[in-house]
């Protein structure tokens, strides 16, 4: 069997060592366009930031070793420009020498990936100062600009993830940073319970956020940066990073089905709609393991992973891929903030809307041992099976754990009523005896069984915003939460002893926000005999 991969970073190397170990009998072939292989792409804006210093650390693999070691065939700058599925036979170039020739496989893989989308800016291919990142050579370009000119300021386009991974990198580098987002906020898609808290890490680091805006143009060779509203940033460096789209053309020019995306669709065996191509990585959109609903897999853990599970699937394994999750981690100076599955923009996206969600802030450990801090965590869930649909997680410590937590739950077929009775390992400098999960369970739960009400303030009418009673329950010196403002103010503390203080003759409405007060309040209101209903403004969430 002779078995030919397409592209080098994540999935195809994956795919690659394991068939090896496997078999000594397969023929395998790994081509790649680009300069190098198996390289830590993840890794590059640490890199860039001086944080990694060591640029050999971040290849992990190279042809040379492969062929040593695995007996592979790697060929770098080897670009396949066609498919016959036909015949089963490629055409390739060879960049260096424009050198075309043909290569026959049995079974093909599609690990082709995904490349930055450049969003239109005026003058921006005329300058020699703005970059995308994508690939080692990329980051290779960035560096010899930085050290060639010394760049003193940097604008970074895009704050998500890897826009606000570089912002911080920049910044451990010296440089003035300015990020700047189409959005209305950073770190899209996460819920607006979480990103105030990142959005706050940054400015306090003395990056320079600006959101509701795109770049128009660049002027000045690049050293003027003009906004959609008119605004002029001077800046030494612009960069990139506004999305990925896949690199779907030789699947395309193959007959191979795409996703209404451009993603190459794929079954349970990796397997695209033509015999004997597969695909895994970036490019392909599988099933959710959450909702069965397709999806896109776009980070290289799934890639790597996928690729070790076709090595075993193309050589007979009665296995499948069972579908993507979706679990992401980023770094942001002392905060650390983490995504599992949906988050509650992208279950709307997918036409999914009736779930419940929660907003705790529990200790992220012992709150008698010295640094404790609170973990902000929202969770979001199937409102009639508790199914969990995702979670997410901002902290300065613990946020990784709890969120692997929560994949191995939802991995497992775990609903809130699980989670309770979750074990975890406790001692006060790593967690409470009630872990932060085993919380948001109980909250969950009582969700579940309508303890507690909560609405937004639009949902209600005129008459009861003018009659009810909005009730604050937070302690003295606490600050105010949302938008939403009391007529009355009865901290949680005093809450039994003033009861006569709060007519029972209306609706009593506690202004929600973050922790357990709400609740606590909801449970003392309530075994009173009165009428509780939570309540919070639009820009708190749903």
């Amino acid at each position: 069997m002779k078995v030919v991969i397409i592209g080098g970073v994540a999935g195809g190397p994956s795919l690659a060592t394991r068939l090896r170990r496997i078999t000594e009998k397969a023929e395998i072939v790994l081509l790649e366009r680009g300069d190098h292989i198996s390289y830590a792409s993840c890794a590059l804006p640490y890199y860039l930031g001086g944080v990694i210093t060591d640029r050999d650390s971040l290849i992990e693999r190279t042809p040379a070793i492969l062929k040593q070691k695995n007996n592979i065939d790697v060929r770098v700058n080897n670009e396949v420009t066609a498919i016959d599925p036909v015949r089963q036979v490629l055409t390739v170039t060879e960049l260096k020498t424009g050198e075309q020739y043909e290569e026959g496989y049995d079974k093909l893989v599609l690990a082709t990936g995904a490349r930055p989308v450049l969003p239109p800016i005026t003058g921006i291919n005329e300058v020699d100062n703005a970059f995308m990142i994508r690939s080692m050579t990329d980051a290779d370009h960035i560096k010899s600009f930085m050290d060639a000119h010394q760049p003193q300021n940097v604008t970074v386009l895009g704050a998500g993830a890897a826009g606000v991974e570089l912002a911080e990198n920049f910044r451990h580098a010296g440089l003035a940073v300015t990020l700047v987002d189409q959005a209305q906020q950073v770190m899209q898609p996460y819920d607006s319970e979480l990103t105030p808290f990142i959005q706050a890490e940054l400015t306090q680091h003395d990056i320079r956020v600006i959101l509701g805006q795109s770049v128009a143009m660049v002027q000045d060779q690049g050293r003027t940066v003009v906004l959609a509203d008119g605004q002029h940033l001077p800046t030494d460096m612009l960069i990139v990073v506004t999305g990925v789209r896949p690199n779907n053309e030789l699947a395309a020019s193959a007959g191979i089905k795409l996703a209404a995306n451009g993603h190459v669709v794929v079954d349970d065996h990796l397997a695209t709609s033509v015999e004997n191509i597969y695909a895994i990585g970036d490019v392909i959109e599988t099933t959710s393991l959450i909702t069965g609903l397709p999806t896109p897999s776009v980070l290289s853990s799934p890639a790597n992973r996928q690729g070790h599970l076709l090595a075993d699937i193309l050589t007979g394994a009665p296995l499948t891929y069972n579908g993507f999750i979706g679990v992401s981690v980023v770094k942001i100076f002392d905060l650390t903030a983490s995504c599992v599955g949906y988050t509650e923009q992208t279950l709307k996206a997918a036409g999914i809307t009736d779930y419940e969600t929660l907003f705790v802030t529990p200790f992220d450990h012992a709150f008698f041992y010295p640094n404790a801090q609170r973990l902000n965590i929202k969770l979001i869930f199937d409102k009639a099976t508790g199914k969990i649909y995702g979670g997410q997680f901002v902290g300065h410590s613990g946020v990784d754990k709890r969120a692997a937590e929560l994949s191995v739950a939802i991995t497992g077929g775990l609903t809130v009523h699980d989670l309770p009775s979750m074990e975890f390992p406790y001692s006060p400098p790593y967690a409470a005896s009630r872990d932060a999960l085993n919380i948001v369970g109980y909250v969950a739960l009582n969700k579940l069984n309508q303890t507690e009400t909560v609405v937004n303030y639009s949902d209600l009418t005129q008459e009861e915003r003018e009659t009810g009673i909005f009730l604050d329950v937070r302690e003295a010196g606490k600050p105010a939460y949302g938008t939403l403002r009391a007529n009355l103010h009865v901290p949680l503390s005093e809450l039994r002893d003033r009861l006569a203080d709060i007519p029972k003759d209306r609706p009593v409405y506690i202004l929600y926000r973050p922790g357990l007060a709400p609740y606590n309040a909801t449970t003392i209101l309530m075994g009173n005999g009165y009428q509780v209903v939570v309540v919070k403004s639009a820009e708190q969430g749903g």
